[in-house]
């Protein structure tokens, strides 16, 4: 498994079912970081699985949650909304940078008793063409 391979994942678990080896896998969240310039480096096709990797990842997780005894999305304020903004490039660069002053800001806090963890998973892209100016 290349993420395995790249130190990306790590082993969690590893047992013997029916003569095969089920592992489960561990993110390095400290190793799972794409810098601008590999970014810009890999092809259309490598960003489309890339994406659907970080997908199916979700998916996962949303999952795991809800199978979990006393899930109740609307107590903890679960949210998957999709909002449609029309921004300038230099908007979209200050909504990146105000958004993470805010998650940057918290992401410094430590486990605790009246702290639950939670994922917070931005996604961001190009809806359509601008319209055309005459």
């Amino acid at each position: 498994m290349e993420l395995a391979d790249g130190g990306v994942l790590d082993v969690a678990d590893e047992q013997r079912v029916r003569g095969a080896v089920e592992r489960r896998y561990r993110l390095r969240r400290e190793r799972a970081v794409i810098d601008a310039d590999t970014a810009a480096s890999v092809s259309v096709a490598d960003h489309r699985r890339v994406f659907a990797v970080a997908m199916a990842t979700l998916l996962a997780e949303f999952n795991a949650y809800l199978d979990r005894e006393g899930a109740d999305p609307t107590a903890d304020l679960v949210g998957y909304r999709q909002h449609a903004l029309w921004l300038s490039p230099d908007e979209r660069a200050e909504l990146i940078g105000e958004m993470r002053e805010v998650l940057v800001s918290r992401m410094g806090n430590e486990p605790s008793p009246e702290r639950t963890r939670h994922l917070l998973s931005p996604v961001l892209f190009p809806a359509e063409e601008p319209p055309a100016v005459d």
